[in-house]
């Protein structure tokens, strides 16, 4: 068992935080809205933490899994920081969906403490974080994610190491670019199912039997079908994420135009007051004016 601080307890940082906790490890939790922290130590037990660098202090891990670039920054270098807290020897697993860029630098930085470094990014959303069956992606020196594999496993249906730093993040977003073109081709199905006087499920039935069936199909369609979405990722997040996407792509020259075009429907969608909708919304966009 391991003495563990996790920094981010959002949606998906609260859930995986209890299974770590639930595993037998010993946890001090930060989040930036104390109250958050607070209510996940009345229900997990552990204790909460005023800055990072308390909660990181003689920590074997410190598990991350905050918004953005910025966010990540400033949780691991800036005042109050991780990094004026852990020690040397503790391994840092950043949870974070962030640029490959960003993770090449702040690895650096935990190097230069003698501090490991993965970037660690996950998919399966909200269900995923909370059933403990995430899909996690791993950068980093080998070694370290030997190391640290037992504690990711707490929270993780799926586990692999991708290469050095950063390979985590790109492999999160070939995910991401993958997850935009099938969201959108199911909501154009629905939506020609339904102008074409089709039942939308009863076409389901059908299609999702064959080589159309995807993960997407299975567990949206019915609230896409609903005209419901509130039940996953949000908009505004998808959009972050892609564009992560897009300006890796603009440095390596990969070719997306399929993904630029969602963005910009995701755009759409956030224009018509959607953007904490999850990311099946895009029907909603082809449905407004039906």
């Amino acid at each position: 068992m391991a003495n563990i601080a996790f920094i981010g307890l959002g949606v998906m940082g609260y859930p995986m935080a209890g299974h770590l906790k639930r595993a037998g490890h010993d946890l001090c939790v930060y989040n930036r809205t104390a109250s958050k922290a607070e209510a996940w130590v009345a229900e997990y037990g552990g204790r909460s933490a005023p800055t990072p660098a308390e909660a990181a202090a003689e920590q074997d891990f410190v598990m991350l899994c905050v918004g953005n670039d910025n966010d990540l920054r400033e949780v691991m270098a800036g005042e109050g920081g991780v990094l004026h807290g852990a020690r040397s020897g503790t391994v840092i697993v950043d949870h974070t969906t962030a640029s490959a860029d960003v993770a090449r630098e702040m690895a650096a930085l935990a190097r230069e403490s003698g501090i490991g470094f993965l970037d660690a990014p996950v998919s399966g959303g909200q269900a995923g974080a909370e059933n403990g069956k995430l899909t996690v992606m791993v950068g980093g020196e080998e070694s370290v994610f030997d190391f640290a594999r037992p504690v990711i496993n707490s929270y993780a249906k799926m586990l692999k190491h991708m290469g050095p730093t950063g390979s985590g993040q790109l492999t999160k977003m070939v995910n991401q670019i993958c997850i935009a073109g099938l969201v959108q081709g199911l909501a154009e199905a629905l939506h020609f199912a339904n102008k074409a006087g089709l039942d939308g499920q009863a076409a389901i039935d059908v299609i999702s039997k064959g080589a159309a069936q995807s993960w997407q199909m299975e567990n949206r369609h019915k609230t896409m079908l609903a005209g419901e979405f509130d039940f996953g990722f949000a908009v505004d997040w998808m959009r972050k994420d892609l564009s992560i996407v897009l300006d890796e792509s603009r440095h390596n020259g990969a070719q997306l135009p399929v993904t630029a075009l969602v963005d910009q429907f995701y755009a759409d969608v956030q224009s018509m007051g959607g953007g904490r909708w999850d990311t099946s919304s895009l029907i909603a966009r082809l449905d407004r004016d039906t």
